[in-house]
């Protein structure tokens, strides 16, 4: 199917998608703030995370679907295929080599499809607590 928008509308489009502060990452943020759950979001770790638990090494990234190419929801362009491919596969390739080098770090990376905040928020919700209450019962004495 082609494009209902021309060009340039096209380009007006995707040029307005926020790469933070997005509606699935605020949820995320105020669920986790609600449950008790402090955390750090400006910070200058590799990959720019979205939510940072410094003390506990832990790290969220919440990824769209479009944009990390979702198994599930991930939908290819009709126009300027190449390039649209090009670009997520980079964009996959890229949170890989984020989460090696976040993990050489020593930080623990959990990785959030947009859709599954949308879907289930407590759920996500639940995971995240879950992995950072491990993490702090694995932290040595004295902290």
């Amino acid at each position: 199917m082609a494009d209902v928008l021309t060009a340039e509308q096209r380009s007006y489009c995707m040029s307005q998608i926020r790469g933070r502060d997005t509606k699935p990452e605020v949820s995320l943020r105020k669920a986790l703030w609600a449950r008790g759950l402090r955390y750090r979001l400006n910070n200058k770790l590799p990959g720019k995370p979205d939510i940072v638990f410094p003390r506990l090494k832990a790290i969220i990234f919440v990824d769209g679907c479009f944009w990390h190419g979702c198994p599930i929801h991930s939908t290819r362009p009709a126009t300027n295929v190449k390039f649209w491919r090009k670009k997520i596969e980079s964009n996959i390739r890229r949170d890989q080599e984020v989460n090696q080098r976040l993990n050489e770090l020593g930080w623990s990376v959990m990785r959030i499809w947009e859709h599954e905040i949308k879907d289930n928020l407590d759920d996500v919700v639940k995971r995240i607590s879950d992995g950072t209450t491990n993490r702090k019962q694995a932290e040595p004495p004295g902290r």
